[in-house]
Parts: C-alpha cells; sequence; structure tokens
C-alpha cells in the first residue's frame, strides 16, 4: 500500500481540481465533474456493466489475442532471417502511419456491424508495440552467450528456447502492458465509428443527447479496466521472471 500513496495522492489532486474547475464553470454537458461522473456510473450500471462493458470487453480479448500472436509470430520471423526483417520492417512501420478514424470506416464497409470491424480497428492499433518490443528483445541477447553455446553443442533452436526467449521476456511483457490500453482504445474507436453495443458506442450516444457525464462514465470503466488488467499483468510478470529480483 505504501508505494500506491504517491499515485494516490496525484489522482486525489487531479481530481479535487477537477471538481473545482467543473463546479467554477456550472456547465455539465461541456465538463461534469467527478461527483457527477460517478452518479451517472451508478445509475446506469445495469446497462454499463452487463451490457456495453462485455462487449467491449469481447473485442479487446479477440484483438489483444490477435496481435499477440500475430506480434509474436513477425518478431520471430524477423529474428529468424535478415532477409525477411528487412522486407517486413518498414511494411510494420508504415502500417501504423495509417490513420485509424479513416480506416475503421472502411472496416465497417467491408465487415458491416459486426464484431471483426471493431476487432480489425484493434488488431491494427495493438500489434505494432508487440512487434517491435519482442523483435528488440530477440536482439538484445549478447553475441557472446550465443557463441558459448555454439561452442558447447547448441543448436539454433536451442539458443532461441534457453537464450532468446528468457532474454525477451521483460521486453514481451512490457508489450504486453502497452498493447493493453491501446486495445481498449481501438475498440473503443472501432465501436464509436459503427456499433450497436458497447461502452464506445455508448459514448457516442451521451454525446448525441449533450449529456457531459453520460460521455465520460465509459471513459472512466475503461480506464478502471485497463488499470487492473495492467496489474494482472504486472503480477504474472513478477512470477515468471523471479530472475529479476536475484540480481
Amino acid at each position: 500500500m505504501k508505494k500506491q500513496i504517491p499515485a494516490m495522492v496525484v489522482a486525489l489532486s487531479i481530481l479535487a481540481v477537477w471538481q473545482f474547475i467543473a463546479m467554477g464553470m456550472d456547465a455539465a454537458y461541456i465538463l461534469p465533474s467527478p461527483i457527477q461522473i460517478v452518479q451517472k456510473i451508478w445509475e446506469c450500471k445495469k446497462v454499463l456493466l452487463t451490457v456495453h462493458l462485455p462487449a467491449t470487453a469481447v473485442i479487446t480479448g479477440i484483438g489483444l489475442l490477435i496481435s499477440v500472436v500475430l506480434g509474436l509470430a513477425l518478431a520471430i520471423l524477423m529474428d529468424s532471417n535478415a532477409m525477411i526483417e528487412r522486407g517486413l520492417y518498414p511494411v510494420i512501420i508504415a502500417s501504423q502511419t495509417i490513420p485509424t478514424t479513416a480506416i475503421a470506416p472502411l472496416f465497417v464497409l467491408w465487415f458491416g456491424y459486426s464484431i471483426w470491424s471493431k476487432v480489425l480497428v484493434t488488431v491494427l492499433i495493438t500489434f505494432f508495440p508487440v512487434v517491435i518490443a519482442v523483435f528488440d528483445g530477440f536482439k538484445a541477447t549478447k553475441r557472446e552467450m550465443e557463441e558459448l553455446l555454439l561452442t558447447y553443442g547448441a543448436t539454433k533452436r536451442d539458443i532461441f528456447i534457453r537464450l532468446k526467449i528468457p532474454t525477451a521476456l521483460p521486453a514481451f511483457f512490457s508489450a504486453i502492458k502497452m498493447a493493453i490500453p491501446l486495445s481498449l482504445i481501438g475498440a473503443a474507436i472501432g465501436e464509436w465509428l459503427g456499433a450497436q453495443e458497447g461502452l464506445g458506442y455508448y459514448s457516442k450516444r451521451m454525446m448525441t443527447q449533450l449529456d457531459g457525464a453520460g460521455v465520460f462514465a465509459p471513459v472512466v470503466i475503461l480506464s478502471l479496466l485497463a488499470m487492473v488488467s495492467v496489474m494482472c499483468i504486472s503480477f504474472i510478470e513478477n512470477k515468471v521472471i523471479n530472475w529479476r529480483r536475484e540480481l
């Protein structure tokens, strides 16, 4: 708990300033106060938590899973062959220059309002940090260690499993912690541009009704979901990468 005190102090300070400014403006349709947002979440908790949150969570989960699998596959391919690296790396970088708000409506045209149009937006945003972080983790392997294992008769597969994977694990978990908030953003953007349910869809609907608290309520839920998910990944990371505590 002591480690969380600085974060709690900063968060409470921001909320206090936000509450003060919102009360001074007295225009909830522009800037609702934190208290009004909490009240809105409580009033609409049933529809938010049982209808829209599960819809967004499913999109986020599927998109994140595809991104992790795709990112790992691309990182392994680039690490295995220099020609593949030179061919794929520029394409991966270029994929992140595509404006999400421009390509997302095309996904809606191609796949309609089904879940896959939102999943594709999530994958487009999320897979990049996984690829780059894991690939850099593989490249961080010390050449001297590889040469030592080769002198002991290790194969490329042995080096990959026993040396490169442990070296890349910290980068992998860091990539996952970056990808989780991005996947939630991607799901919300996809729902904002075309959906029939989800937290992004709910926020957009509330905006058309000039309900400021209703617009912010899904954002707060998404933020809490991201923080809880990252904390869970950090817990798993500390259990898996136990050698870091010994250094």
